[in-house]
């Protein structure tokens, strides 16, 4: 098998992923401008949530369940554009 670059991509993605409880705790940036500026505690919630707060039911272990929800959201993420890639090359090739 040859080593595509969207391999090395997905690798380095679900590295990352597993760096993520090495992160900060503190804001990031927009969130440190929205608390400096006085509109933070106008956010409203998002309608619709994946893994809301990166929590999943039944894992007791917050950074596993960190983890975990990031492995998902980036294996659903590349999923969904590499299938979106490979239905528009596929429809280029036909054309």
């Amino acid at each position: 098998m040859r080593i595509k670059w969207w391999h090395i991509a997905l690798f380095i993605a679900l590295l990352l992923v597993l760096l993520t409880p090495l992160a900060s705790a503190f804001p990031d940036g927009l969130e440190k401008v929205a608390e400096g500026a006085g509109f933070a505690d106008k956010a409203q919630a998002s309608s619709f949530t994946v893994i809301p707060d990166y929590s999943l039911p039944g894992v007791q272990n917050e950074t596993a369940a960190t983890i975990l929800s990031g492995v998902i959201g980036t294996l659903l993420l590349f999923g969904i554009g590499f299938g979106l890639a490979w239905m528009l090359r596929k429809r280029k090739n036909e054309a």
